[in-house]
This record gives structure tokens, sequence and C-alpha cells, in this order.
């Protein structure tokens, strides 16, 4: 685990950002990876096997990124949805990759059983420049509520809205990596003018389920798959992780909803938001996707034995 106390360079110490700070914070931002190049040639790469749509865009002057969902292509008013996100946090780079993954090497196997309708990438520009935030400085992940002022939450509530049939199952696919402790949680301190507690971060994966509707049976199915591929984040000398109570190894709650979360963008039966640990030393990039991979997996086939 992870420790760390930093200071963070920009704002006055007990004071929030106004424009001029999130200013100089956008200054210090650079390009580093191209969201074409890594993430838009590969969903168009599996046009043969889903209808690929864009649903939005995300205009940051000058920046112009499109915005992709894939759908079965056989989708059918008979079947039920299950809602794939990935990229929420744009740096959070398996959540990405791991659901094109899943898109590759797996999806196929569960089409006849359900509509899957998967966004790998929902905020592009964090992901070329490896950030937690937007172009505003805000947090996309606490931005799913009405009137949205995140132009990633918003194309992707009207996306869900747009769908008639039921969405059952909601896989939201993350990381939680030594930076959120290094650089993302200072400046989040410093952006609403509080002090930063230092806190850790779990070596491991783990999930987080909605406190409103928990499904702890599925939750361990997730749980249960994503062993096989990657260690569990055990609980701290609390019972805790990342200082929520740990309902089942592995596993802890929050209020999707109230907390303006992605997990929460659906009604969903079944909805899980899954942690990777891609800092560990015990993990490669590859069983980081191939975590995310068995997530979904280990979900979808849970569910299906409920539907027999």
């Amino acid at each position: 685990m992870t420790t760390v106390s930093r200071f963070y360079p920009i704002g006055t110490p007990g004071t929030p950002w106004g424009e001029q700070e999130r200013q100089q914070w956008r200054t210090q931002i650079e390009k580093k990876r191209d969201y074409h190049t890594e993430v838009v040639s590969k969903i168009q790469a599996l046009s043969d096997q889903f209808d690929i749509e864009q649903y939005g865009e995300i205009s940051y002057h000058p920046e112009r990124l499109p915005l992709f969902c894939l759908k079965s292509k056989d989708w059918s008013a008979d079947k039920p949805v299950v809602l794939i996100t990935g990229g929420v946090h744009g740096y959070e780079t398996s959540g990405v990759h791991g659901a094109l993954l899943f898109l590759e090497t797996e999806a196929q196997r569960y089409t006849q059983h359900f509509n899957l309708l998967v966004a790998p990438c929902v905020s592009p520009w964090g992901y070329e420049i490896i950030n937690r935030w937007n172009a505003l400085a805000l947090d996309p992940n606490r931005s799913f509520y009405p009137n949205s002022p995140a132009q990633e939450s918003a194309n992707l509530i009207a996306l869900v809205a747009s769908i008639a049939e039921t969405i059952l199952v909601h896989f939201d696919l993350h990381e939680t990596t030594d930076s959120d402790e290094q650089e993302f949680r200072p400046a989040l301190a410093a952006r609403d003018g509080l002090d930063f507690e230092p806190g850790s971060i779990p070596d491991g994966f783990y999930t987080v389920g909605d406190s409103a509707k928990p499904v702890p049976e599925f939750q361990k199915a997730v749980i249960d798959s994503v062993r096989k591929v990657t260690h569990i984040a055990p609980a701290d000398e609390n019972n805790q992780i990342i200082g929520s109570d740990v309902v089942q190894e592995g596993v802890i709650n929050y209020a999707m909803k109230e907390l303006g979360l992605c997990g929460g963008v659906s009604d969903c039966q079944y909805g899980t938001t899954t942690e990777v640990y891609p800092d560990s030393p015990k993990v490669s990039a590859d069983e980081c996707n191939r975590a995310q991979v068995a997530a979904i997996i280990g979900g979808l086939d849970y569910v299906l034995s409920k539907l027999d």
C-alpha cells in the first residue's frame, strides 16, 4: 500500500479555486497519448462484429473528440441490455482496454442472451492527458445528474436515456492507482479549498456496489472470477477499503445516484464498479485488462444463472 502527503502548488490553501486557478491548472496539461490511434482504431476494427454509433463529442476548443458506443448487431426488444462503460476517468487505462478486450474475445457468446451496449472511453480528453478530471477540472464520475456540467457525463446520460429496453446489468470499469493519492486527491482538496488528508491505496482488485441495492451474490461472482487473474484487495486495519467498510471480501458500497456516480446512470438490477490496481508489482497491464474481462464474465454468468 502507498501513503503519501503532498502540498498542491495551485491555489491558496483554504480557498476554493476560481477560473484563474483552473486556467493555471490547464496550462500545465500536456497530451501524452492519442485517443484516435489507441482507442478509436480499435473500435473501428470491431465494425464487423458490432454496430458502431457516435453518441456525442467532447468539445473543448480546439479539440473535438467523438464519443463512440458499440451495440450488438442482433439487438432485440426481447432481450435485456448489458451496459459496459470504461474510461469515465480517462487515465484509468484498463477500463478502456478491458472493455475493448471483452468485445474482441468474449462478447459474442453473450449476444444471444443480452443486448450489449458498450461505451469504452467516456472521457477521451482525460484519456489523452492521463487525468481524472475533464478540462473544467470537474470529475465526470461525480457529475452524473440532471443538467450535468460535464460533457462526458451528459452525453452518456443521454445515450442511456435513449435505450428503450431494460438495462439489467451495468459494469463500470475503473482503476485505483497510486496517482490517486499522489496527485488527484491533493488536487481535489486544493480545488475545493480543503485540507488534504492522506490516505492509502489498496493493493489489489475490489468492487463498489450500490448501497441502495447491493446484490452481494453478484459482487461475489465478480470477485471469484477476477481472483483467477489477479489478487483481491485486503481490508485495512479498520476493515475498510479507501475509507469505506468492507461488506464482503473485496467489496464496498457507495450511494451511486446520490454521489453522481456513473454506476447510478441507469436503474439496473445488477451493477458493479470494478477497481483494478495497475501499480502493483504483482500484475502487468495485460493482466489488468484481463481482470476487467474476468469481472464482466463472472457477473454475466451469474446473471444468466438467475435467468434460467
